[in-house]
């Protein structure tokens, strides 16, 4: 008996619902088009026209990151339209803590089997950040990839690139003993920790805080600060900037000051959140622990002169943001000190 003839369909493969899904998502890539980007999705590379005139030195900025494990949390409660956004804010911050303006992002979604609702799903959450951010989507990646993963699962990561001025780079180098530490507030706990997270909905179940199940909590997006920041950046002179990833101020903040210096941090002035006093007690995490596996409320800290705080805090409300002075810069190397 004749064989088949076998087709890529057969092995698990379905070129024409990827096909699919660029058509679906054309409209919504666009809608995050800037004047600089020279070309459309489908291609096989993403351009980008820096416009003459509006640089003098340009450096560029990059950077790339995942979700992490919230992603098995978002396909537990079958909740895809949101993780977009955590996976350009974990990129756009990074590119921002030196200064730059995100111009434009990449998306790469692997799956075992393509399911194009919720391919689209996610890549509406991967524009709607970024929106938020003011980078383009010029382009992306969507592998299908059988036996690789398991039914309903798949894996995001992203690419970001930026710019600034050579000589407003944020390196942290003008940092000095005074120096005010300005706390702009997390959504919650982002993208970081979440197999210790999903570790303690295991044990303590899904209950109700405020209103919300612990769950729908646990997958607010990650805040994107760049529009606020970038503002901030045109009035006040940061020094510093650093975000609040795995590793929480415990390990993120050391990173960009002088090995001469430290950071004394006031705990009491600002409120972690109903959603991280609830991890800590229902996972008895000790508070050492939680403040250097979370953000504790903090998603982003600014460094700027003493005499600016005041100012540079009220710059951010208008922006919509909340935000605490939390420390000061302190002379002599060591960890972060909270009292």
């Amino acid at each position: 008996m004749a064989n088949k003839n076998l087709t890529y369909r057969d092995a698990g493969v379905d070129i024409d619902a990827g096909n699919e899904l660029v058509e679906r998502i054309k409209p919504i890539v666009a809608a995050t088009r800037r004047p600089e980007v020279i070309s459309g999705i489908g291609g096989f590379g993403g351009l980008f026209a820096l416009p003459p005139g509006r640089y003098r030195e340009p450096v560029l900025v990059s950077g790339t990151d995942g979700v992490g494990t919230k992603l098995k949390l978002a396909q537990q409660l079958g909740i895809h339209d949101t993780i977009g956004i955590d996976l350009v804010a974990m990129c756009v911050n990074d590119v921002l803590v030196q200064g730059a303006e995100p111009l434009f992002f990449l998306d790469y979604f692997a799956c075992g089997k393509l399911d194009v609702e919720v391919a689209a799903d996610v890549v509406r959450g991967i524009a709607a950040g970024c929106s938020q951010a003011g980078a383009a989507l010029i382009g992306g990646e969507t592998a299908e990839m059988p036996d690789m993963y398991a039914e309903g699962e798949y894996d995001l990561a992203g690419f970001c690139v930026g710019a600034v001025e050579r000589d407003a780079v944020i390196d942290g180098g003008t940092i000095a003993a005074g120096d005010g530490l300005i706390g702009i507030a997390s959504s919650g706990p982002h993208s970081n920790g979440y197999s210790l997270i999903r570790r303690v909905l295991d044990l303590a179940g899904d209950p109700d805080i405020d209103g919300s199940r612990a769950s729908e909590r646990l997958l607010a997006p990650t805040r994107i600060y760049v529009k606020p920041v970038l503002e901030l950046m045109s009035v006040v002179a940061i020094k510093g900037l650093a975000h609040i990833t795995g590793g929480g101020i415990t390990e993120n903040l050391p990173r960009i000051h002088d090995d001469a210096l430290h950071a004394e941090i006031d705990t009491r002035s600002w409120e972690q959140g109903a959603i991280f006093d609830w991890l800590a007690e229902a996972g008895n995490i000790a508070t050492d622990e939680m403040r250097r596996t979370f953000n504790c409320g903090v998603g982003m800290i600014a460094v700027v002169d003493a005499a600016d705080v005041t100012r540079a805090i009220d710059i951010l409300a208008s922006a919509g943001e909340s935000a605490w002075e939390i420390g000061r810069m302190a002379d002599g190397s060591g960890p972060v000190r909270f009292r």
